[in-house]
């Protein structure tokens, strides 16, 4: 398939580069140059063949896509979490199924190895996370629990300087690919605990998911234990219940608030884009009401959406944001996203189910984006018990 050009053009109809620092503009460009370089040429292909483009990921680590926010003596970027954000929409603004490559490797497998992790831990695995050396991937969902993590069975067993491993887990981004897993299981006394389990240990086995009609250029596979033995050395001492892996899903759907907001900008400005040259009617096709509308309505979602990230990163910077936020903000960018991509597609009309724009293979990812790392009524109702003080999940 022909590479396309990227003319990606970044809306901004209430001025938020005037909230944002040279740094922070800084990180966005250059993520952005590198999207329109490395990316947009060849991602179409991949997403046909359903292949994953492996060699972006040392790509990624060079660009410091890799736990920005991580302090630069473990090898990360040391960078606040607009930042972060910024690069997350820059990445997805190219394909979702890449910034999910960027989100797992930092929030999922980086964050926890930081923030529960031993220093050997930390020295052992973070440097080469963070350079791309290596991937991993985070092992949370399971067949039969997915919004109720709590129910897992995947289970660890006392056994000298080891644990025995057994369980699987599925719907795992980089699985195939990667290195390292940060994977979560139950003790002998109920207990979920983390642990890092490596390619190559005995029993462990990561096939892959094949068939997807979404985020087909991303790597999903499952994780499959059969008495795989970790050494205690891997398990994660500073953290006990569905709080280690909550506290990182809270970082990674930060992330996802960013990066549904870059797919849905990329929608808006191929169906802004081909509103002016496409000619219907003897005008072109933008000079219509409806199409205007769609228009109108999509800039709107967009500008409040941005305000509404930038300001949760504001509260991030802070430490001041509550998981709470960060599913209002997750929830907002998916479904507006989501809206866009379609109205979009429809501006479009025969065009928009090609290759040939960008459109068709957001909506198809965006469907993955809105069901992960908490789906759409999942984060209503975490909005909802918030709000009211009910939890209505029991």
């Amino acid at each position: 398939m022909a590479s396309r050009t990227d003319n990606f053009q970044s809306p901004d109809y209430y001025l938020l580069d005037e909230l944002l620092t040279d740094e922070h503009k800084l990180v966005r460009e250059t993520v952005r140059n590198y999207v329109k370089k490395e990316i947009s040429p060849i991602i179409e292909d991949y997403a046909q063949r359903a292949a994953f483009p492996e060699f972006i990921v040392k790509q990624m680590g060079e660009l410091g896509c890799f736990g920005p926010t991580i302090p630069p003596e473990y090898g990360g970027g040391g960078l606040d979490y607009i930042s972060y954000g910024l690069m997350m929409q820059e990445l997805e603004r190219g394909d979702s199924g890449v910034r999910s490559t960027a989100s797992v490797q930092g929030s999922l497998v980086m964050y926890p190895i930081y923030a529960y992790g031993s220093e050997e831990q930390r020295n052992k695995y973070l440097p080469k996370l963070a350079s791309g050396e290596w991937l991993g991937c985070f092992g949370l969902t399971e067949p039969d629990f997915g919004s109720n993590p709590a129910g897992m069975v995947t289970n660890i067993k006392e056994d000298g300087d080891y644990v025995i491993l057994n369980g699987a887990k599925m719907w795992i981004s980089n699985a195939p690919y990667a290195q390292v897993a940060v994977v979560w299981a139950k003790d002998e006394n109920g207990d979920i605990r983390g642990l890092i389990v490596e390619r190559g240990m005995e029993g462990f086995s990561t096939p892959a998911t094949h068939g997807k009609w979404s985020l087909r250029a991303s790597a999903t596979g499952e994780l499959v234990f059969h008495d795989v033995r970790v050494p205690k050395a891997n398990v994660f001492s500073n953290v006990k219940g569905l709080k280690g892996p909550l506290g990182c899903l809270t970082k990674a759907r930060y992330g996802i608030a960013w990066g549904a907001l870059g797919a849905a900008m990329d929608c808006y400005d191929t169906a802004l884009r081909y509103s002016k040259e496409r000619v219907q009617f003897d005008k072109p096709i933008g000079a219509f009401q409806l199409q205007q509308k769609k228009l109108a309505e999509m800039i709107t979602e967009i500008t409040k959406a941005q305000l509404l990230v930038w300001r949760l990163g504001v509260l991030m910077n802070e430490g001041k944001a509550t998981p709470a936020q960060v599913s209002m903000a997750k929830r907002n960018s998916c479904d507006i996203a989501a809206h866009i991509a379609r109205d979009a597609r429809a501006m479009l009309g025969g065009m928009g189910i090609t290759g040939e724009y960008s459109i068709m293979r957001h909506i198809m990812n965006l469907e993955s984006v809105l069901t992960y790392e908490g789906t759409h009524d999942i984060h209503l109702l975490i909005t909802g018990m918030n709000v009211t003080g009910f939890n209505a999940f029991k």
